[in-house]
């Protein structure tokens, strides 16, 4: 059996060049995670002996490894377009605030990782995850593709250098655009695979990434530099994304001892015999909240930007690629890094037509290939990859179209949904806010009856994990 029916390419009206290209294009617009969830982890994981630059070798091996097996349980089981690794955002909650925050052993949140894992692998065979996707309200679906686009578009802007961060206005266009050639290149990549996807031209997002990357080597052989973050910061107050070097220096160099991940893997292990009731508990629900609504947010959101959703706004065989999602995190966690989940960064390839599992098979090839070599990521600059985010947002915020802004019980939920999102930096938090105004609005105005009792109590759960998120009750529990 060939590739096309293997992965069915025929039926979902793709070919094997499209899916390659839809696949590199995944893996160049995420694998900074190569590099970024080390930088984040290594914070928190300090292993006796092993000294910090091996320990941060050892996590990069690590998170080739999870991306890697759980996006290939994605393309051989789920057939889904839909690349995995370890989460933004979760690795941070991990290093952060439950290991230097809370004081719990890093082997100890492994633990709970990893029992998040098999709880999710439980509730996706029992069919729990797909019956409280389904409870999502209308609104909320065709919503999230929107927030998932301004979300990307936000993240694109600011590691373009083209917005930064301002203590007046939070957000506001870089100061000092003219004189940071970061800025510049990325504006004119920008522009430059815009007009690439305009003409229609294929493989435009690769070709986008790959001609921003040489230009930022071209500028850095001419002796540009990226404008200093504290040069910024000290003349205009503004908060520039650090260090964005032109032509990145790879940080990580592989040795032998880099591959010796046994310090890490199976440390979950000695987490689970240093457990309290309590403050696990609590741990595990947050690490599986945050985990089990950004996944199901992500598959709602790119599966509305690939047109896999059904009349209902549901995914079919939603339960395949979440069984992915949970093998992945468990597996992760067993390895030795933080919850692993399903890419927003997946709607570039989707948007490059890529549609089955075929584009995610070429995305863990390309993960595992990386530990033969220096990541290929290293040699693409943030800013180049990031280009691409806003390309795609644009993209995707063309799906409010759906949504009936006549009905203010639409409009609300939907509405909250996608701005909830970019501004808070979590999907979860977007959705939260679509599903916890619904059935209060559809009660205000006298349509009580339309409310399904599950769309209630999951509104009452996102109420308690935000009670136990911002309370104070985590730390007490400690």
């Amino acid at each position: 059996m060939g590739l096309a029916d293997y992965f069915a390419l025929d039926e979902h009206d793709t070919d094997v060049g499209t899916e390659l290209v839809a696949g590199v294009t995944t893996f160049l617009t995420m694998s900074y995670i190569v590099v970024v969830n080390p930088a984040i982890l290594s914070n928190a994981i300090q292993i006796d002996g092993v000294s910090a630059n091996r320990t941060f070798q050892m996590i990069a091996v690590v998170t080739l490894v999870a991306a890697g097996t759980a996006t290939l349980v994605m393309a051989l089981y789920a057939n889904r377009p839909f690349a995995q690794a370890p989460g933004l955002g979760l690795n941070a909650f991990f290093a952060f605030t439950v290991v230097l925050g809370l004081g719990i052993p890093w082997q100890t949140a492994l633990a709970a990782v990893v029992v998040e894992g098999i709880i999710f692998i439980v509730l996706t065979a029992v069919g729990a995850r797909e019956y409280i996707i389904k409870l999502f309200p209308e609104p909320v679906k065709l919503s999230v593709g929107a927030g998932i686009g301004l979300f990307l578009a936000i993240i694109g802007l600011e590691e373009m250098r083209v917005v930064v961060g301002d203590p007046a206005t939070f957000l506001t266009f870089s100061p000092v655009f003219a004189s940071d050639p970061v800025a510049v290149v990325s504006v004119v990549g920008l522009f430059l695979t815009l007009a690439l996807y305009a003409r229609d031209v294929p493989g435009s997002i690769v070709v986008g990434i790959v001609a921003t990357s040489l230009m930022g080597y071209a500028a850095s052989a001419m002796g540009y530099t990226a404008y200093a973050a504290e040069k910024a910061t000290e003349l205009y107050g503004v908060t520039l994304q650090s260090p964005v070097p032109l032509a990145p220096d790879a940080p990580i160099t592989y040795n032998a001892a880099s591959y010796d991940i046994s310090p890490l893997a199976g440390a979950f292990i000695t987490g689970l015999q240093n457990v309290e009731g309590v403050s696990f508990a609590l741990i595990v629900f947050t690490f599986f909240f945050v985990d089990f609504f950004d996944t199901a947010g992500t598959l709602v959101g790119v599966g509305q930007a690939g047109g896999f959703l059904d009349e209902d706004g549901n995914l079919p065989d939603v339960d395949k690629p979440l069984m992915a999602d949970a093998v992945g995190t468990t597996v992760g966690g067993m390895l030795g890094t933080s919850t692993v989940t399903t890419y927003i960064e997946s709607a570039t390839g989707v948007e490059e037509g890529g549609r089955t599992g075929l584009t995610a098979l070429v995305v863990a090839v390309l993960f595992f290939a990386s530990l033969a070599v220096v990541p290929l990521a290293v040699a693409v600059p943030t800013y180049a990859s990031h280009l691409v985010l806003v390309v795609v947002g644009v993209i995707m915020l063309s799906n409010v179209a759906e949504i009936a802004w006549d009905d203010v019980t639409f409009a609300v939920p939907a509405a909250l949904t996608v701005l909830v999102m970019p501004f808070t930096f979590s999907i979860a938090y977007g959705l939260a806010a679509g599903i916890v105004s619904y059935p209060l609005v559809k009660a205000a105005v006298g349509e009580v009856d339309d409310v399904h009792v599950g769309q209630w109590v999951l509104a009452a759960l996102f109420v308690l994990y935000f009670y136990v998120r911002t309370s104070g009750v985590l730390s007490a529990a400690v």
